[in-house]
C-alpha cells in the first residue's frame, strides 16, 4: 500500500473494475526515494469510429479534490455496472479514458509542481501572445518559484508526455472527443474554462462550446457553473490543453473540445477562514459534509459530459445554425 491515499483508492478501484477496466501504467515518476505509477484507465467501446471522453485530474499536486472527484465518479460507474443496463448500453457507444492522478509525485510532496519543480500546466511548448502576469503566467527563473515552466528547449516533463500520448492515442483519433481536466483554486464560483489560455483569439469550435453550455443549462437549469475562455481571467505560457487543441486542428474532420473544471476554492476558504493556515486548505474542502457535497455536485457534470459525447451527433450545430452560434459566442465572450 502506498502512503498516498488517492493512489490507494485508485488501486482499489482497479480491483473493483476487473473485467470492465483496461489499465496500464502510462509512466512512473520519482519523488525522493518513492516511486509512483501514473495510471491510464479505459472503459467502454474501443471502436475508433466512436466518440470518446477523457477525464484528467491531479495535474497540480496540491489540488487533491480534482483526483477525488474523478475517483468518486469512476467508483460510481463501476458499481452501477453491476445493475444498470442503461449504462451498459451507453458504454457500447462511447469510450471513457481516465488519468485521475497525473502528478502523484507532486501530491506526495504537497506541491503544485511535479517533483522537479515544474508546473505541468506551464510546461508545453507554446508561447503566450502578449504580456502574461508576472510569475503566474509561467516563467523560467527558478524551479523554487511557483509556476516554473522548465528549461527552454527541453522536452516536456514525463507526466505531460504521458498525458499527451493518452490524448493523442485515445481522443484525437476519434471523430469527436471531449477532455475535462479537474482543478481547484480560483475564485468563489465553479468555472468551466475552455481554450485558449495563451491568446484572446476565439477558437474554431466556439459554437460547439456555446451549444454544449446551453444544452447543460437546459438539462440542469440550477447549476452554478460559469463558462468562459481562460484568457478572460489571465493568459499563460505553456498550457498543455492549448497545445493539444492546436494539434487537433490539423485534422479538420475531427472535433476535440478540451475543458477545465476550475472549482472555486475561495468559497471554501470564505466559509472556513482557518483553511488559510493550511497549504491544502487553499485548494480543497476541509469540512467533511462540504467535501461530500462537492463530490456529488460535480458527478452530475461529468455524467452529463459522458452522455453528451455519446450523443454528440444530436446536438452539434451545422450550417447556418453553427455560424449564428459562433457569432453569438464571439459577441458574448470577446466583445464586452
Amino acid at each position: 500500500m502506498s502512503a498516498l491515499p488517492e493512489l490507494n483508492e485508485l488501486e482499489r478501484i482497479l480491483e473493483l473494475g476487473r473485467g470492465h477496466l483496461e489499465a496500464q501504467i502510462a509512466c512512473e515518476v520519482s519523488a525522493g526515494d518513492k516511486r509512483f505509477p501514473v495510471y491510464q484507465l479505459t472503459l467502454g467501446n474501443p471502436d475508433p469510429k466512436l466518440p470518446s471522453i477523457g477525464f484528467f485530474g491531479g495535474v497540480h499536486g496540491l489540488e487533491r479534490i480534482g483526483t477525488q472527484v474523478l475517483l468518486y465518479f469512476l467508483r460510481s460507474l463501476l458499481t452501477r455496472l453491476e445493475w444498470d443496463n442503461s449504462l451498459h448500453h451507453l458504454l457500447q457507444d462511447v469510450r471513457l479514458v481516465f488519468m485521475p492522478l497525473v502528478n502523484p509525485g507532486g501530491m506526495w510532496q504537497s506541491t503544485r509542481s511535479n517533483p522537479r519543480g515544474v508546473d505541468l500546466m506551464r510546461n508545453a511548448p507554446i508561447e503566450a501572445a502578449g504580456d502574461v502576469p508576472f510569475l503566474l503566467g509561467g516563467h523560467r527563473i527558478s524551479p523554487h518559484l511557483p509556476w516554473y515552466r522548465g528549461t527552454a528547449g527541453a522536452e516536456m516533463e514525463v507526466e505531460n508526455l504521458a498525458l499527451c500520448r493518452t490524448v493523442t492515442d485515445e481522443l484525437l483519433t476519434r471523430p469527436f472527443s471531449i477532455a475535462v481536466d479537474c482543478h481547484s483554486g480560483f475564485g468563489t464560483r465553479d468555472r468551466i474554462w475552455f481554450p485558449l489560455a495563451h491568446s484572446v483569439h476565439p477558437i474554431d469550435h466556439l459554437a460547439d462550446i456555446l451549444r454544449l453550455e446551453e444544452l447543460f443549462e437546459t438539462t440542469y437549469p440550477n447549476n452554478r457553473y460559469l463558462f468562459e475562455p481562460q484568457s478572460i481571467q489571465y493568459r499563460t505560457h505553456g498550457d498543455v490543453w492549448d497545445y493539444l487543441y492546436l494539434q487537433a486542428l490539423r485534422d479538420k474532420s475531427k472535433t476535440f473540445l478540451p475543458l477545465t473544471l476550475e472549482m472555486g476554492s475561495w468559497l471554501w476558504v470564505k466559509k472556513n477562514p482557518l483553511q488559510l493556515f493550511s497549504r491544502h486548505g487553499m485548494f480543497n474542502p476541509s469540512v467533511e459534509h462540504r467535501l461530500h457535497r462537492v463530490l456529488r455536485r460535480h458527478t452530475v457534470w461529468l455524467d452529463f459530459l459522458m452522455r453528451a459525447a455519446s450523443g454528440h451527433d444530436k446536438w452539434l450545430a451545422k450550417g447556418p445554425t453553427r455560424l449564428r452560434l459562433q457569432e453569438r459566442a464571439v459577441a458574448r465572450w470577446y466583445r464586452p
